[in-house]
């Protein structure tokens, strides 16, 4: 199987490391030329609970290299969706499915329009990892990952990935209801990552403290509200409940927006609790919390540069 993974930020990279001890032909896309030779000359080095390895996928900034591929993997950060996946047209063929494993809600329905909704897959994983250099990223918490089709089929080619997956060890399994699961996965990100990048704090530090554990169960008692109205059905009996035990089981991760506040980077902040803001305005429903907690990240961004 030919897989393109699209983006080696700190996710693309643990793919690509643990799919490279298969027998498949795996690339890299990079939009940036320099990035993409780096890895082509020395590789991807991953460090971390699963040990020290480094592994030499293809990698390149021109689709015309990779071809068609069997799989697409976009690991990219969600509002470079669209970008990402234009640019990877010419890897989609007739019979390419296109998976996408990225934070947030709208990621599907980008890929969708862009390459139809028969060939995309979602997915949420629990794999955790931190991008520490140029090709180099930390395996910083194992987990499973759960794939499927929107129109809830399970096909050869899924169970095919799903397969691959987990003879590279990636625990992996597929779901006859991914809309359910992307929405509980974004619950629970909607109650870490905003306040962790606000607070820069580790995720289990968030319920040591009052302040951060009340003003994350009101932000994700809204985002619920959403889920709800929506008719959307959420796989944890108590989301709350939840999210606090995801905090204490990942305690010493540094969240993936706190790790682009830390860098001065744009924050996935509008596909995870920005989806909340928007739905809540659409639906007449009243979130004070999200909001807050939108506009504190967003002046974070926009304030970078300022000093004091």
């Amino acid at each position: 199987m030919k897989i393109a993974i699209v983006g080696p930020g700190a996710m693309g990279c643990l793919l690509a490391a643990f799919l490279s001890k298969l027998k498949e032909e795996i690339w890299v896309l990079d939009y940036n030329k320099d990035r993409a030779s780096r890895i082509m000359q020395g590789g991807i080095t991953l460090e971390g609970i699963s040990g020290q390895w480094q592994c030499n996928p293809k990698a390149t900034a021109d689709v015309k290299d990779i071809g068609i591929a069997d799989l697409v993997v976009i690991c990219v950060k969600s509002y470079n969706t669209k970008e990402a996946i234009t640019r990877s047209k010419a890897l989609v063929g007739e019979n390419t499915a296109v998976l996408t494993l990225q934070n947030g809600i709208g990621n599907v329905e980008i890929i969708a329009e862009a390459v139809g909704p028969d060939k995309v897959i979602g997915g949420v994983t629990n794999l955790g990892a931190t991008l520490l250099d140029i090709a180099k990223a930390r395996h910083a918490g194992k987990g499973e990952t759960v794939i499927g089709r929107i129109d809830a089929k399970t096909t050869t080619g899924i169970r095919s990935i799903r397969e691959i997956f987990n003879r590279a060890g990636l625990d992996t399994r597929i779901s006859r209801d991914i809309k359910s699961l992307l929405w509980s996965k974004l619950i629970i990100n909607v109650g870490i990552n905003a306040l962790t990048a606000i607070t820069r704090l580790n995720n289990g530090k968030l319920t040591e403290f009052e302040g951060p554990r009340r003003i994350m169960r009101e932000a994700v008692t809204e985002a619920i509200r959403i889920a709800k109205r929506k008719r959307i059905k959420l796989i944890y009996d108590d989301p709350l409940a939840k999210v606090e035990a995801v905090c204490e089981a990942t305690s010493s991760n540094v969240s993936s927006m706190l790790q682009d506040i830390l860098r001065k980077k744009r924050t996935e902040i509008d596909f995870i609790n920005g989806v909340v803001v928007r739905l809540g305005q659409e639906l007449s429903i009243p979130v004070p919390v999200n909001s807050i907690l939108v506009d504190l990240v967003k002046t974070i961004e926009a304030s970078y540069n300022f000093s004091l």
